[in-house]
């Protein structure tokens, strides 16, 4: 089942009612897999009340240390934004960003990443994430709480999934994409062999890794040309030593 490999990431959330709160907003629409990355209260009696009948999904959760734990095995991460960026990534409007975690779930994990409640993702933990979703809100009004913007999400996707158990059978996508610790572990021998070929000068990197992230996340190389790009890093890597 789709909706089995959908993954909520919650990071540093700072009350533990809004925690109980998802939690029944996921179960409302299906969604069973709670991810805490660093929270930054417990998961007391107060999640529990608010969790009501959601408990199980409370009790289940995974807690970690970093962003980069909870969507390590993942094949596609999409996180929340509700404001642009100086740097801007390839966005997707919440329908788009439901029929994106229910087509590629069925081909491994992907995660829905969610912020603090008053400041959001920073710009490196939007970098992990491989599309933004905005919610597109009242301009003159658009608080939403961390509940609420994982409900409508949520719902979302239980609709996008529920068509596909209606619509036909259609060709399925048999591309097969890196999970995000591979992509880490790419930008990482990138970032070495850049570093010693001189390209990028240690003292004064700029934003050459960031906009070559936004590139190749805009890209989405699969699994077979990503180990093309590394072996043409090794290659490199290989003449300059």
């Amino acid at each position: 089942m789709a909706l089995e490999d959908i993954r909520i990431v919650l990071v540093n959330t700072s009350h533990s009612g809004n925690i109980g709160s998802v939690a029944r907003a996921m179960k409302t629409m299906g969604l069973s897999k709670l991810y805490l990355v660093d929270p930054a209260c417990e998961v007391d009696s107060h999640a529990s009340a608010l969790a009501a009948g959601a408990t199980d999904v409370l009790g289940a959760a995974t807690k970690v240390d970093t962003l980069q734990e909870a969507i390590a095995e993942c094949v596609l991460t999409i996180g929340t934004s509700a404001r642009s960026r100086t740097l801007s990534w390839p966005m997707v409007d919440p329908r788009e960003c439901a029929q994106k975690l229910v087509t590629e779930s069925v081909n491994g994990p992907v995660a829905l990443v969610f912020g603090r409640e008053n400041s959001g993702l920073t710009n490196e933990e939007l970098q992990l994430c491989n599309y933004h979703v905005c919610i597109p809100a009242n301009p003159e009004y658009s608080s939403l709480n961390l509940a609420m913007a994982v409900q409508t999400l949520a719902y979302e996707t239980r609709m996008t999934y529920l068509d596909t158990l209606e619509a036909p059978a259609e060709e399925v996508d048999e591309a097969v994409y890196p999970s995000s610790k591979q992509m880490e572990l790419f930008y990482e021998h990138l970032e070495n062999t850049l570093n010693d070929t001189g390209f990028i000068i240690k003292q004064h990197p700029g934003m050459v890794m960031t906009k070559l992230k936004r590139l190749f996340n805009r890209a989405r190389p699969e699994d077979q040309e990503l180990n093309i790009l590394r072996g043409i890093l090794s290659s490199i890597d290989k003449s300059t030593k």
